[in-house]
């Protein structure tokens, strides 16, 4: 806004009153018969200069009067209108601007997927059902060309009724009615079978993007945002199910209704078809340009949307830290800034579907007009009779309503699929190298490790070494416990052993072979682990401990294995003993690590770690479990 420096005085086309309005903090109060320096803007009835914590209005009777008072005050007037011009259809208003684009780090943001990928994606996954699909394309294309020989023969039966040809009236009567039923029939079956695709096709989506999340790296969750990556698999799994399910076949039947819209005009009149196609043309050029739009616009609101289910999440997973701080007013502000930008995307998006609707809108009015007066002039000179005028009336509207219908639908698709962007990229993605070989499988595993010189740093934190150069040894049949520092590198060292990382550089030997080497499903059954915060799933206690398991387990290892981890007689205690379901936040974080403990020692494993595993035991469970530990390690050792 620009400064404009200006004197008042008493004058009689001026009118100096205050009211309270937005609060201008960088103003300070002047002496009203001073030389004034501070924002202003004019309207059409007035001049309004923002004055500390109001905003100081002088009213005049035209703008040229404070014109002459300000000559600058005509540039200001010129700028005001000049921001009209962002709001039409181009201008700046129009712009997705970075400022809304989120930032996306992830192996997936620089992978954008186009329409022909995604729907032949999704052709692979339901491409098994073929005779449901091959038979909703058959009733499709017969419902179609039945309903669109209707016009015909209704015209004709109209006008032979008039002329009293009672036997043509009569055969067109019942040719209506056959095509009638058969296009009801065929438009069931249609409906029901694209239903049936759709059904098959969501839940194949989402085990196909959910297959491909669990093969990913460990430190591809470190960049992907959980709450995001759930959105992907129920909302955006869901809306492109749906949005395939219903556009395509519209898509199709407005393809071939339209095709045979444009047939009949020509067999009618060629003119008259050739100027109807030029209107079609002209919706489809504007269609381009609205298509992309929306295609992008879906893209990012989508993305906002799942940064503010993200929040909500975490949010809400953490309701008594939230509670115990007070920052519920904080947490409400950090998800309504996510809303806010959604909301400005969506009016965007909204008002531009409005402009394609109003394109429409005036088009097809024209084309109405357009048929009349130029049918009526050829009836006039006899080109044409009023029966075909009607069906070309009938034609061309109907060409018209299949052309829109058909762009509508791709608007639709479109949106769906670049709201859904990020599903496709997901799906795509390379599954972990330590999945793709099998690996070596020891006879018999020992158990001694060896740490070479392994280095090590995070993915998100390359400049940051966790560690560098270590060398370890560690003989089978041994308890070793490794002391350090908080953020010393111990869990690191766990992680690196159970290849949720690879090191830097260096390597780890298990019984003399590379980790890389060996199969890691296999050496993972050998392996029992317990970390600092065990997770424990919203099953029943009896799961929960047999976790993992390849092997069958009876109930009375089941109960062995919670005795040594001194959890049994708390699990024996609830009404449905190991079958209670449990809900974690319920639980104490010593009775996790309890449970955890007995999935560990259940797995009889070759190898157990702990990872402070008993930090939250009282000392007498903390003394017993060890004891029962070293018995079990003594007791291998014979």
């Amino acid at each position: 806004m620009a400064i404009l420096p200006t004197i008042f005085h008493s004058h009689p086309n001026f009118e100096w009153r205050k009211t309270s309005a937005i609060f201008t903090p960088q103003i300070s109060p002047l002496n009203i018969n001073t030389k004034l320096q501070f924002p202003c803007s004019i309207t059409r009835r007035r001049c309004n200069f923002h004055h500390s914590n109001t905003i100081n209005q002088a009213r005049s009777i035209s703008v040229s009067n404070a014109c002459k008072k300000n000559q600058n005050g005509c540039d200001e007037i010129f700028h005001i209108f000049k921001r009209w011009r962002d709001f039409i259809p181009g201008g700046n208003w129009w712009n997705l601007c970075d400022s809304e684009q989120l930032v996306d780090g992830s192996p997936t943001a620089a992978n954008p997927v186009t329409v022909l990928n995604a729907l032949s994606k999704m052709w692979a996954l339901v491409a098994d059902q073929q005779w449901v699909l091959y038979t909703a394309f058959g009733a499709l294309t017969v419902a179609a060309l039945s309903e669109i020989s209707i016009p015909s023969i209704l015209t004709a039966s109209i006008f032979s009724a008039h002329s009293c040809k009672t036997t043509v009236f009569c055969r067109n009567s019942w040719l209506l009615v056959f095509l009638c039923s058969t296009s009801g029939i065929c438009s069931g079956l249609r409906s029901g079978c694209f239903a049936f695709a759709n059904t098959i096709l969501v839940k194949r989506l989402r085990e196909t993007l959910y297959s491909s999340l669990l093969l990913q790296d460990i430190s591809f969750f470190e960049i992907e945002a959980v709450g995001d990556l759930t959105s992907r698999l129920g909302t955006d799994c869901q809306r492109l199910s749906n949005s395939v399910g219903n556009d395509i076949h519209l898509i199709l039947r407005n393809i071939l209704q339209g095709t045979g819209a444009f047939i009949n005009l020509m067999t009618l009149s060629w003119p008259l078809a050739v100027s109807s196609l030029v209107i079609c043309s002209t919706l489809s050029a504007i269609f381009l340009v609205y298509g992309r739009y929306q295609k992008k616009a879906a893209t990012l609101a989508q993305r906002w949307t799942a940064s503010a289910n993200e929040v909500a999440q975490e949010t809400l997973s953490s309701i008594r830290t939230v509670r115990a701080y007070g920052t519920e007013t904080d947490e409400l502000r950090r998800f309504t800034q996510g809303l806010e930008r959604l909301a400005s995307i969506s009016t965007r998006e909204s008002i531009a579907y409005g402009f394609w609707n109003f394109s429409f809108s005036a088009l097809f009015r024209m084309t109405q007009v357009f048929a009349v007066l130029l049918g009526g002039m050829s009836i006039f000179t006899g080109n044409v009779s009023a029966e075909q005028l009607m069906k070309y009336v009938f034609y061309c509207e109907w060409l018209i309503f299949a052309a829109w219908r058909v762009q509508d639908s791709m608007s639709s698709l479109l949106q769906s699929i670049g709201a859904c962007e990020k599903v496709f990229q997901l799906m795509n993605l390379s599954p972990s190298d330590q999945f793709l070989s099998k690996g070596l499988k020891l006879e018999g595993l020992k158990g001694d490790i060896e740490f070479e010189n392994v280095s090590f740093n995070y993915s998100s934190r390359k400049m940051v070494p966790v560690m560098k150069n270590v060398n370890l040894k560690i003989q089978s049949n041994n308890i070793i416990a490794i002391v350090g520092a908080s953020g010393s590198g111990k869990t690191t060292l766990i992680n690196l052993l159970l290849q949720l990382y690879n090191p830097t550089s260096g390597q780890i030997l298990i019984d003399g072979i590379p980790l890389r080497e060996l199969d890691i499903r296999w050496l993972r059954e050998k392996i029992g682990f317990v970390s600092q915060e065990p997770q424990i799933f919203r099953t029943d206690f009896q799961s929960n401990i047999i976790y993992g398991c390849s092997r069958s387990i009876r109930q009375e290892e089941i109960e062995w294995a919670a005795k040594q981890a001194y959890v049994h007689e708390f699990i024996s205690s609830l009404p449905s003993g190991y079958y209670t379901p449990i809900d974690g936040n319920l639980l104490s974080r010593g009775q996790k690590q309890r449970i955890a403990i007995a999935r560990a020692i259940l797995r009889d494993p070759t190898i157990l770690i702990l990872d402070e595993a008993t930090s939250a035991l009282d000392a007498e469970s903390e003394y017993y479990i060890k004891v029962q530990l070293e018995w079990d390690s003594e007791w291998k050792k014979d």
